[in-house]
C-alpha cells in the first residue's frame, strides 16, 4: 500500500495521469505481499525450519494448513497479481510482464527453491529491490507513464522502511536461525549491528523524505511526522529487547511505515 500509494503521488502532476490504474498497482503490490507471505510459509515449513519458533505461529509449521493449501493460496495470489499485472501492461508496455515475472520469481525464491536467497542474508536486498524501487517506481510508471527523480526518492524511503520490518524481524529470530542453518543477514551482522542497521533504516528514511522535500515537493516534509512515530520502536530496539518482546516492535514499525509513508505521499501530492 505504502509504495503504491508514493509512486501513485510521484506521480501527479507529470504529464496527463490515469488514475484508474492506481488502484490495479495496489492489486499487484498486495496479492504480491500476501503471496510471499503464502510461499515463505510453506517453504519454511516443509524445511522445518519453523519447527522452534519465537514469533507467531505459522500454518504449516502450526499444523493450521496444510503444505499443499498454503501452496496454492502462495500461487492463486501470484496469479491474482499476474492477472492486474497484465491489465497494466496491455495499455502501457509490455516490459512489465518481466517486471512481473522477475517479482514473482523473487517472491518464491526468498524461502523456496534449492538455494533460497533469504537463506544466503540477501532478503533486505531484494525487499528494497522489489518493495521499494520496483513497487514505488513501477506504481508512478503505470499512472503516468513516465519515472522521475522524484518517484525513485520515494522509492527509496519505501525500501528502507520495508527493509526495517524485515530486519527486526530477523533480529527477533536470530537464536532460531543459527540453529537451522538460516544464515539472514541479522544472522551474519550479528545481533548488536543488526540493532544498528535497524535504526540507520528507519533514519536513512526519514532523511530521505527530507531529500524529496528538497528535490521540489516541499509539502513531502509532512512524512517527518513518522519520526515521532518511530521513538517506542527505537528505544525498545537499542535498549535490548529480545525474543517475544520484539513482537510489538514489529506492529510499532508497520506504523512507521504506514505513517510516514502516507503522509509523505500526501505531501507529494499536495506539492505536485
Amino acid at each position: 500500500m505504502v509504495p503504491v500509494a508514493l509512486g501513485a503521488a510521484a506521480a501527479a502532476g507529470v504529464g496527463h495521469p490515469v488514475w484508474w490504474r492506481a488502484p490495479l498497482a495496489l492489486v499487484v503490490s498486495l496479492a504480491l505481499q500476501v503471496g510471499v507471505n503464502y510461499a515463505n510459509d510453506y517453504s519454511d515449513g516443509v524445511r522445518g525450519t519453523d519447527e522452534v519458533r519465537v514469533g507467531p505461529t505459522r500454518l504449516v509449521a502450526g499444523g493450521l494448513a496444510s503444505a499443499g493449501a498454503v501452496k496454492r493460496a502462495a500461487f492463486a495470489a501470484f496469479g491474482v497479481a499476474a492477472a492486474a499485472g497484465l491489465v497494466l501492461a496491455a495499455v502501457t508496455t509490455w516490459w512489465l510482464l518481466v517486471v512481473g515475472a522477475a517479482a514473482i520469481l523473487a517472491a518464491w525464491f526468498y524461502t523456496g527453491g534449492p538455494k533460497p536467497y533469504g537463506y544466503l542474508g540477501l532478503g533486505e536486498i531484494f525487499v528494497f529491490v522489489f518493495f521499494g524501487l520496483v513497487a514505488t517506481a513501477g506504481s508512478a510508471y503505470v499512472v503516468s507513464e513516465r519515472i522521475t527523480a522524484v518517484a525513485w526518492l520515494a522509492g527509496c524511503v519505501a525500501g528502507c522502511l520495508a527493509c526495517a520490518l524485515l530486519v527486526v524481524n530477523n533480529l527477533r529470530d536470530i537464536p532460531t536461525d543459527s540453529l537451522v542453518g538460516k544464515r539472514t543477514m541479522a544472522v551474519r551482522l550479528g545481533d548488536r549491528r543488526t540493532r544498528r542497521f535497524y535504526v540507520v533504516l528507519l533514519a536513512a528514511a526519514i532523511v530521505l523524505v527530507v531529500v524529496v522535500a528538497i528535490a521540489g515537493r516541499p509539502f513531502a516534509a509532512l512524512g517527518v511526522v513518522g519520526a515521532v512515530v518511530a521513538v517506542p520502536a527505537v528505544r525498545a530496539v537499542s535498549k535490548g529487547a529480545a525474543g517475544r518482546d520484539l513482537i510489538p516492535v514489529l506492529g510499532a514499525t508497520g506504523r512507521v511505515q504506514l505513517v510516514t509513508g502516507l503522509l509523505a505521499a500526501v505531501g507529494i501530492a499536495l506539492s505536485a
